[in-house]
């Protein structure tokens, strides 16, 4: 349980990891054919920042940053996004569990598919070193020298984060579920997800008109019901969590977007 609280806004962004899966590779590939057409990105650009507290109960557990390098590194002859999220607890919390959390990816520009994923983590004394690279003409992983076969249109922990923000939403309707797959840990897991409406959340840095969803999650572990985790994201181009709450065994965790910068496009904040 104190893995999942402490490390809990990576378990969040991911849920986007299984969002994106193959309900995206059908949406973007050409028909008989194995390699993903170009993908019109609106929902960000190098320079992005969002910044993220986590709270459990009433303590400041962790923070995360998650940001698009402004840069263009060539990977694979491939002009790429540099993604990076970092997490780490605060406080009393690095005396019983510290986390030194380090993820990035580099995703084709134009295709919006990862080409490398480095992973490495550091939870209380927990370490995984894991390096991917992604062959997505052949639906191929190679992780850390172990080739695997995987769907296409896979996705990697980070990236599908940014791939799903410029899934349309818009045709979703309250209660409309999606199941799909993502490649985390060397497997390839099916999450569901329920969309739930629109709402406005209020956070420290005010008002936003959002989306909300819930990642069906496993029961009689960290959570007590399939309906224990829920997620707003901003009702915009940009799709990009606002806010975060878990109920969980013990207490309830909370993840708030604290500030953001370099944003594509106006955020959907509700102006008093």
């Amino acid at each position: 349980m104190k893995r999942m609280t402490v490390n809990f806004i990576f378990f969040i962004v991911f849920f986007f990891t299984e969002l994106v899966g193959i309900l995206s590779a059908e949406q973007y590939l050409k028909p008989n054919d194995s390699i993903f057409e170009k993908v019109k990105n609106e929902a960000f650009e190098r320079g992005e920042k969002l910044e993220y507290r986590i709270h459990y109960g009433w303590m400041d557990a962790g923070e995360a940053l998650l940001e698009i390098k402004n840069e263009k590194r060539i990977v694979e002859n491939k002009v790429t996004y540099h993604m990076v999220g970092t997490g780490k607890t605060l406080g009393a919390f690095n005396w019983f569990y510290k986390v030194r959390d380090r993820y990035e990816t580099f995703m084709d520009a134009e295709e919006l598919v990862p080409l490398k994923f480095i992973r490495r983590v550091d939870e209380g004394g927990y370490i995984i070193n894991q390096d991917q690279i992604y062959d997505h003409a052949k639906n191929k992983v190679n992780s850390n020298g172990k080739i695997m076969d995987v769907p296409v249109g896979i996705q990697d922990m980070l990236s599908a984060f940014y791939y799903a923000r410029n899934l349309n939403y818009e045709d979703l309707k309250d209660g409309d579920e999606i199941t799909i797959n993502t490649f985390m840990d060397d497997e390839i897991f099916p999450l569901r997800i329920r969309y739930m409406g629109k709402e406005i959340i209020e956070n420290n840095l005010g008002k936003f008109r959002c989306l909300k969803f819930h990642p069906v999650v496993q029961e009689g572990r960290v959570f007590n019901t399939e309906e224990d985790l829920s997620v707003w994201i901003s009702d915009d181009k940009n799709h990009v969590p606002i806010t975060v709450e878990a109920k969980l065994f013990v207490g309830s965790a909370r993840m708030d977007l604290k500030g953001f910068s370099g944003l594509a496009n106006p955020i959907a904040k509700v102006e008093n």
